[in-house]
Parts: structure tokens; C-alpha cells; sequence
């Protein structure tokens, strides 16, 4: 934690304030802060800056305790960060500015270098880990953010940048959704999301993570896809109806962007209700991949194969 306090305090512009959620932490998190906010305002020449703790009487969880800390935000433009990554000296810098150039975007996410427990660089950035190739970034960049999320979410928490407005509209976060790729897929939905190809955190991994990155290798790819999917696509079954019954009804959400979160929901209907024989299945996924949704929401072939080869239970 001290590690990612001192790189925001060495931000060449320092944010306005600071607003700490500390979710009923047991350890030493509250000195760490305490320490770390008495070295700054010792340090000749900087500006003050504003630091606000809150503090959990009873842990909240994740998405729950993030709601806390954005809420209780009064700049206009909000920086999620985790405990434990390290922020480029000039990240909110150059941020601010590409803000300042686009009105109307409303979400910004960047690469970011991954990093061991001990700060060491892995050979490997975020974005490859995620897969986001050169054909992601250029639809992004040409506003096709939302097409691209509703396949799946390439939103990182720990490098975004959004503006306070959008908050306001997506909160509460609905069942089964992470913060980060909630208030993304809104800000797509309503605005512009963008992402910066500069790696402008370090982002740490380890065996703490709740949330991490990692690149699968072949082996693990085809383990996944033969692993049991019945809690995967119960979780994928809440996330789609969550969006269908909460997107329509946020102002700005055009019609078309409806249409598709009801497609998506069908989709995770048609494939909930798969037989737990295989040779059952083909059929039903190669009708359901004929309309295109396994293409569109999804990870076309690959989907709909895992869907035929992953283990599913049988009636009780």
C-alpha cells in the first residue's frame, strides 16, 4: 500500500483529494495511511492535498466498499486504484489532458506493466495478457467501445479514469457485475470509453489478487474449456439479466444498444438451458451459432465449442 500511495503523491499534478475506503481491514492499513500522509505533508514544496479516510465497521466486500469510496469522490474526474499497484509519476497528467481534448468521453483505461509480488516486471503487459490485440484498440478508438464490451470485458479498475457524472447513473452496481466493467459497459452505452496504449501503472500480481490478469497458455486455455459450467453460466445467466432489466432504463441509452442487451440475454438463456448430454447439445449451439450471437457476445467457435465439451450437471 505504501508503494501506491507514495506513486500518487509524486504525481507531477497531484489530485484534489484523496478519499481512502478501508473495508474493517484487520492488519496495519490505517498506519500505512497515516505514515504515508505525514511524509507528504513534511515534504518541501508540495501542494496540500486533501485525505480522507473512511472506515467500514463491517467489511463490505469489494464492489460494495469501491461504491463507498466513488461516492464520497467530489472531483470531476475519479482514478480507481488497488493497494498495491504503482502509478507512472505523470499518469494523472496526461489523463487530465486527454479529458480535456474530448468532451464526450467519459471512461478512459490504459495498458499497464504487470508486476510480481516484489515489484519486479513480468515480460508482459496487460493488454496481451487480456488478448486485446491491434484490431480491439482500433475499434475502441473509433467508438465501437460498447460492440467490444458486450463480448467481453477488457476494462481494467486499477487503469481507469472516469468522469464523476457517470457514477451517478450507473450506481448502484447490479448483481453479478464488477465495478470496473459495469461502469465501463455504461459509459459506452451513454458516452465514450477510450483506452491509452501507454502502460501508465504497474500492475501487481499475486496470490492476494481479487481480481488479476494472467496469459493463459495453450494447456490452460483447453482446461477451461472442459471444466464444469454450470456456476459459470448461472453467473453468466445474472450478469445478462441484470443488464437487460438495468440499461434500458439509464437515460441516453439508445435503442439499438437495447435491442443487443435483450439479444445478449437470449443468448445466455439458449445456452442455461443445455442439455447435460453432449450430444444433446449440438444441435441447440449450432442453431444458436447460426443466428450469430455466439460472434457477437461472445467468443464465437470457441464458446460454442466449450459449450459442447464442458461437463454440465444432469437432473436431480
Amino acid at each position: 500500500m505504501r508503494e501506491q500511495l507514495d506513486s500518487i503523491f509524486r504525481q507531477t499534478v497531484l489530485p484534489s483529494e484523496l478519499v481512502i475506503s478501508d473495508d474493517a481491514s484487520s492488519d496495519a492499513t490505517l498506519s500505512i495511511i497515516a505514515d504515508a500522509v505525514a511524509a507528504l505533508a513534511a515534504t518541501p514544496g508540495r501542494d496540500p492535498l486533501e485525505v480522507r479516510v473512511l472506515t467500514n465497521s463491517e467489511a463490505l466486500g469489494l464492489v460494495p466498499n469501491f461504491q463507498v469510496a466513488v461516492s464520497a469522490c467530489s472531483g470531476e474526474l475519479i482514478a480507481l486504484c488497488d493497494q498495491d499497484d504503482v502509478w507512472a509519476d505523470d499518469r494523472i497528467e496526461r489523463a487530465v489532458a486527454i479529458f480535456a481534448r474530448d468532451p464526450e468521453l467519459l471512461l478512459l483505461h490504459s495498458d499497464a506493466h504487470l508486476i510480481d509480488s516484489s515489484g519486479a516486471k513480468m515480460g508482459v503487459t496487460l493488454f496481451e495478457s487480456l488478448g486485446i490485440t491491434s484490431a480491439i484498440v482500433t475499434r475502441v478508438h473509433d467508438g465501437d467501445a460498447f460492440d467490444v464490451l458486450m463480448r467481453r470485458n477488457i476494462v481494467t479498475g486499477a487503469t481507469t479514469i472516469f468522469r464523476r457524472s457517470l457514477a451517478k447513473v450507473a450506481f448502484p452496481v447490479p448483481a453479478g457485475w464488477l465495478h470496473d466493467e459495469w461502469l465501463a459497459l455504461v459509459a459506452a452505452a451513454v458516452g465514450r470509453v477510450d483506452l491509452s496504449e501507454d502502460r501508465l501503472v504497474e500492475y501487481r500480481q499475486h496470490g492476494g489478487n481479487l481480481v488479476g490478469a494472467r496469459r493463459l497458455s495453450l494447456a490452460q486455455s483447453f482446461g477451461r474449456m472442459v471444466e464444469p459450467g454450470s456456476q459459470r453460466n448461472a453467473r453468466l445467466l445474472v450478469r445478462a439479466t441484470s443488464l437487460a432489466e438495468r440499461l434500458p432504463a439509464i437515460p441516453g441509452v439508445q435503442g439499438e444498444k437495447i435491442v443487443a442487451v435483450r439479444q445478449k440475454l437470449i443468448h445466455e438463456e439458449v445456452r442455461s438451458r443445455l442439455s447435460a448430454h453432449r450430444l444433446a447439445r449440438v444441435f441447440p449451439v449450432v442453431r444458436e451459432f447460426a443466428t450469430g450471437r455466439y460472434t457477437k457476445f461472445g467468443r464465437g467457435g470457441s464458446d460454442a465449442v466449450r459449450d459442447i465439451l464442458q461437463p454440465l450437471p444432469g437432473p436431480r
